[in-house]
């Protein structure tokens, strides 16, 4: 964070300054903010953020031993450390979030990019930080810090020296991702798709759609809104932008986007494809498992060259990303048994896209094996969605199908239904009963992915898979 005195940040949020030991109002503060205390360091802002089984007052004294500066608080703490006292905790953070950005845009050349869609955000954000990194200092949400609380944090990150705040913002309900945005005002929007993520909050899709593009309404005027050509819902925003003197840049594989891969080539070791950036051609080799993030590296390469960097620069350091992120399509296992832990988050169409890699890569004498468990937050359209994964994992032809937990079961149903009836699906209520099925089950040459959403909690059950066939 920017250095700010005590006085200067009680003022921004409007709340009330306790001193405690040496300090004055005129003491500087510049470290990190978090709500995490076992995260902070010497020199740190603690905000006290209260949650729905514990408090984060109760933690202020931990933090202070790790050598807080300042704590954030919704009532005044015994604890020698100088507080600020607020109604909100959490509110607080998007209130001095949005004034730091403002102060280093106000003294620099500051860009900032904000970025959603129903998939592949984190992806995409880690692809852009790092293009944009060889450029200048670059502040990115560690893993998916997207909501309330994860995506003021990362803004909070930036310092006078920072040239590009790249941020990613979900939405858990409608009017979240303008609220996000409207801390920041990015000078791009990019939206990768509108799918079912999330719909069960939304109310459907067309709901879905209007979320998201609440970006391109927070995108700063004469900004530029990057978005998805082969997605119709994300194409229909392009009046949004040009009401607002938004400029607009297409990416996809069709003839519109101006960012476009052909001939793409998916295997085992990463997909190859063939790009053209406004007529000029370009190879790229990605090494991020999956026909889906062509598209997300399309979007990042997108933002980047609007920002300045060059095609071929921009691509040759796509080249050198090996996972997207942890617990997303990550390699485990070894050669013998390739683990793909895929299993931090889903959604019908990331399911989709995931069943679909497995089959791509693997080879005619291998043998593809599908573990999966539920996908949340669809409200009525779950058992719908759910049925059309068992559905497409039969039609793909993945010779087992391991399902796991009730939530998920209907996938099992559905591919019995299906035709998959002889042992090639089979189901599990817990994760530790099919992690002893499978250990007896995986062989030599098989291909397994292990998909669902975070709630589900497999993405635990392919660590452990991966270090059983290490």
């Amino acid at each position: 964070m920017i250095s700010l005195s005590l006085s200067d940040i009680s003022a921004v949020l409007g709340g009330r300054l306790v001193l405690r030991g040496a300090d004055t109002e005129a003491s500087l503060v510049s470290g990190l903010v978090d709500t995490d205390s076992r995260l902070i360091e010497p020199g740190d802002v603690f905000v006290a953020k209260p949650g729905e089984t514990t408090d984060g007052h109760l933690f202020v004294a931990a933090a202070v031993e790790r050598g807080a500066a300042l704590a954030i608080v919704e009532r005044e703490v015994d604890d020698p450390v100088s507080q600020i006292v607020v109604p909100d905790a959490v509110g607080a953070l998007s209130v001095l979030a949005r004034e730091v950005v403002a102060r280093v845009r106000a003294r620099g050349d500051l860009r900032v990019v904000g970025i959603t869609g129903s998939n592949g955000k984190t992806t995409t954000k880690n692809l852009l930080a790092r293009i944009l990194a060889d450029e200048g200092e670059t502040v990115a949400p560690r893993a998916s810090f997207n909501n309330e609380v994860g995506a003021p944090l990362t803004m909070l990150r930036v310092t006078d020296d920072t040239r590009f705040l790249v941020s990613e913002f979900g939405a858990s309900a409608p009017g979240a991702i303008a609220r996000l945005a409207g801390l920041v005002t990015p000078d791009i929007g990019v939206v990768l798709m509108v799918g079912m993520a999330h719909a069960g909050g939304f109310g459907g899709i067309e709901s879905t759609f209007h979320a998201k593009s609440e970006l391109v309404k927070a995108t700063r005027e004469g900004g530029l809104a990057v978005l998805n050509a082969d997605d119709p819902r994300v194409a229909a925003m392009e009046p949004i932008a040009r009401e607002r003197g938004i400029d607009v840049r297409w990416f996809g594989r069709g003839e519109r986007a101006q960012v476009r891969a052909t001939d793409v080539e998916v295997s085992a070791s990463g997909t190859r494809a063939r790009l053209l950036v406004d007529g000029e051609e370009f190879d790229l080799t990605l090494r991020v498992l999956g026909e889906h993030h062509v598209m997300n590296a399309l979007a990042a390469l997108t933002a980047a060259i609007a920002l300045g960097v060059t095609p071929a620069d921009a691509i040759a350091r796509l080249e050198t990303v090996e996972i997207a992120e942890r617990w997303r399509m990550q390699p485990l296992g070894s050669d013998r048994v390739r683990i793909i832990n895929d299993a931090y988050n889903a959604s019908p169409d990331s399911m989709a896209a995931a069943l679909r890699t497995l089959a791509q890569i693997t080879a005619p004498h291998e043998r593809t094996v599908a573990v999966l468990g539920a996908m949340s937050e669809l409200g009525e359209y779950a058992e719908e969605e759910h049925d059309r994964i068992g559905l497409l994992a039969v039609r793909l032809r993945i010779q087992r199908i391991v399902v796991i937990g009730q939530d998920a079961r209907r996938m099992y149903l559905e591919a019995i239904a299906q035709g998959s009836w002889d042992g090639e699906a089979v189901f599990f209520a817990d994760a530790d009963a099919a992690y002893d099925y499978l250990l007896t089950e995986l062989r030599d040459g098989d291909r397994v992915l292990v998909k669902s959403s975070n709630s589900a909690g497999l993405r635990l059950l392919g660590d452990r898979l991966g270090e059983a066939f290490a």
